[in-house]
């Protein structure tokens, strides 16, 4: 079975404090490890995916902080030491510095990364 750390996750995005690590763990699965310091906004760069938010779904376990999660059905807040489904359409703001662990399918999420990536730059 494979397994990975932070540490032995490639990073695949990074500037302003964030960091977004990534690492395939099985077939079309990712585990993904964020840091989003406080005041972090990814709705700027989610900016020209469907509906403008994120289309990937995520499943994982907030380790530290707090991070808002706008969606299209309204925002949803999510504190460290819970687990949460992100389903397609979101985007989050870190309202404290914030640091989670998430699975993700790595197709959609490697495409996320590209399109942040062009937005970054």
């Amino acid at each position: 079975m494979p397994a990975t750390t932070r540490s032995d996750a490639p990073v695949v995005i990074e500037g302003g404090g964030v960091e977004v690590r990534m690492r395939e763990v099985g077939g079309n699965m990712a585990a993904v490890f964020a840091r989003f310091p406080k005041g972090t906004d990814m709705a700027p760069v989610c900016k020209g995916l469907p509906d403008d938010l994120c289309p990937c779904p995520h499943w994982g376990y907030l380790l530290k902080g707090t991070l808002k999660m706008r969606t299209r059905h309204g925002d949803e807040v999510y504190e460290e030491g819970q687990a949460f489904y992100w389903p397609p359409g979101h985007a989050p703001e870190a309202l404290e510095d914030c640091e989670y662990v998430d699975f993700s399918p790595t197709k959609e999420f490697h495409e996320v990364v590209e399109h942040i990536k062009t937005q970054m730059s």
